[in-house]
């Protein structure tokens, strides 16, 4: 039991990665907006999680299972540890990352080691549906947009019944968001594990799980615990990456991407479509940030698309292509490392064709030998057995040293384009710092231009400010001069009794009365 807990414990942290970082995607806006308190988010999220993973993840599963088949429990431990290394390797690169696309890579990267077969259809049916899945998230998101505008114009709420439907249709619909993201995305999880690892039935009433249920349920617990341990942070940051987003807007985006997850998950609805004629919708694993962003993008194309940051969208686009590249490689040589230094088994087609010698039960023998072939009869038989397999080998090593240039080549590309922007952010910052210099000396000089005015203007205004008063000092004394020959010639009058004498003072008083000193 500690070896199978051990085994598992890569998917159980891929599925804690997937709780902790997709349910952003679901309850992110809520919570950061404190629409919805975080322990109601990670409750609800929780519980329809797991619902989803164990009453619908087998559809998604099927799909995922004929694009290779792990059939042991040291190769599904490995897939599912490589898919997650990338995602975290990825994430530490602050690019997007689609939990959906590493274990798909990851699948690849074991088929390619173990020379089993690819199923082109059914990597094509999966890679369509990545380009399917943002579309269709678009398509319905700008649809439930309009739709959504046309109600609050046709119905007023009252502000405070308008908040609480908002709040309530956030944890509806989040309700559904966490089921289908369950029901589409624990084939990520556990998928790996279901061919490798058999529990017996377990009955419970009327309910009966399967092994896969089983599996299903413990990676639904891992991606609940993912919620509840670390998911707080992501919701709290989550926000207006690709574009800004209204409360209405927001509500819109995660209906659409729980709707679209839910398509791709439903056997039932695949099976309708077919009994009327039509198509059988692809039941494969998508991500669901994708689905958000398409969405977005929806939305904002409605709006004219003016809002949408294309250059954040661009190096998400690069992370989408990065993703699955980069999970082939690590699982092609943490397989190389798990079979050779550990001697595990790790799913080859055939045991000869790595030169091993083994000794299997007449039962085995038999199905060894339907996979493979009959023994070959004579040398030349053989030799032409043992040239195919040299050939199907060289052809393996060869893509491993394609995947390994094109690994080169990201990483190059990566590490130089953050050197760009490193250099790019010094500069900007240089040129930032000499703007700051040169404003900061051209003000110290206006400043400077300024204070010398200001000197100057005081000086003059102190110097007409002196004169005034000199002024003013000179008319008081004048004044006291002119009083005082009036005071006089009034005390002439008066001794001076000649009639001619007195008219001709008195003319000469009223003149300085008039010219000089009013009264």
């Amino acid at each position: 039991m500690i070896t199978l807990l051990f085994f598992l414990s890569s998917g159980l942290f891929l599925g804690w990665s997937l709780g902790a970082n997709d349910a952003a995607n679901i309850f992110g806006t809520a919570v950061g907006s404190r629409m919805v308190k975080f322990k109601q988010a990670a409750l609800i999220g929780s519980i329809f999680v797991i619902l989803g993973a164990v009453i619908q993840g087998a559809g998604a599963n099927a799909t995922l299972g004929k694009l290779g088949s792990v059939s042991t429990l040291a190769a599904a431990f490995t897939v599912a540890l490589s898919a997650a290394a990338t995602v975290y390797w990825m994430t530490r690169l602050k690019l997007p990352v689609s939990t959906s696309q590493a274990i798909v890579g990851a699948i690849i990267g074991w088929n390619l080691y173990t020379n089993n077969q690819t199923d082109l259809h059914t990597l094509t049916k999966i890679v369509t549906t990545w380009i399917s899945g943002p579309v269709l998230g678009g398509i319905f998101a700008a649809l439930l947009y309009l739709l959504t505008q046309k109600i609050l114009k046709r119905v007023r709420f009252h502000l405070f019944y308008r908040d609480l439907s908002i709040r309530l249709g956030l944890i509806i619909i989040g309700g559904f968001g966490a089921y289908s993201l369950g029901a589409n995305n624990i084939a990520n999880v556990m998928g790996v594990f279901t061919t490798a690892v058999q529990f017996p039935d377990i009955h419970i009433g009327f309910i009966t799980l399967s092994s896969t249920q089983q599996l299903f349920a413990i990676g639904g617990f891992a991606i609940a615990i993912g919620i509840i341990t670390y998911s707080k942070r992501v919701m709290e940051t989550v926000g207006n990456t690709l574009m800004p987003l209204t409360s209405e807007a927001a509500l819109v985006v995660v209906l659409s991407q729980a709707i679209v997850l839910f398509i791709f998950s439903s056997q039932s609805l695949s099976n309708a479509l077919v009994s009327i004629g039509l198509p059988p919708i692809p039941l494969v694993p998508v991500s669901s940030s994708q689905i958000v962003i398409g969405s977005i993008i929806g939305i904002g194309l409605l709006k004219g698309g003016k809002q949408i940051k294309y250059k954040v969208l661009g190096q998400i686009s690069v992370g989408w292509v990065a993703t699955p590249v980069m999970a082939g490689i690590v699982a092609f040589f943490m397989l190389f490392f798990i079979h050779n230094v550990f001697k595990q088994n790790v799913g080859f087609t055939s045991d000869a064709q790595r030169g091993q010698v083994t000794h299997q039960s007449v039962s085995d023998s038999v199905n060894h030998i339907e996979k493979v072939g009959s023994f070959p009869k004579n040398k030349l038989e053989q030799s032409e057995q043992n040239s195919s397999v040299q050939s199907s080998f060289s052809y393996g090593w060869m893509i491993s040293l394609l995947l390994v240039v094109v690994l080169i080549g990201v990483v190059y590309y990566f590490r130089m384009r953050e050197k760009r922007q490193k250099a790019l952010g010094k500069e900007k910052v240089d040129e930032l710092e000499n703007f700051i210099a040169l404003k900061a000396k051209s003000l110290e000089q206006e400043m400077e231009s300024y204070k010398a005015e200001q000197q100057t203007l005081d000086k003059e205004l102190k110097y007409r400010q002196n004169e005034m008063v000199n002024m003013a000092m000179n008319i008081i004394r004048k004044y006291e001069i002119v009083g005082q020959i009036k005071e006089d010639i009034n005390r002439i009058k008066k001794e001076i009794h000649d009639a001619e004498a007195r008219q001709a003072l008195n003319k000469v008083a009223s003149r300085f009365s008039f010219s000089v000193m009013p009264e």
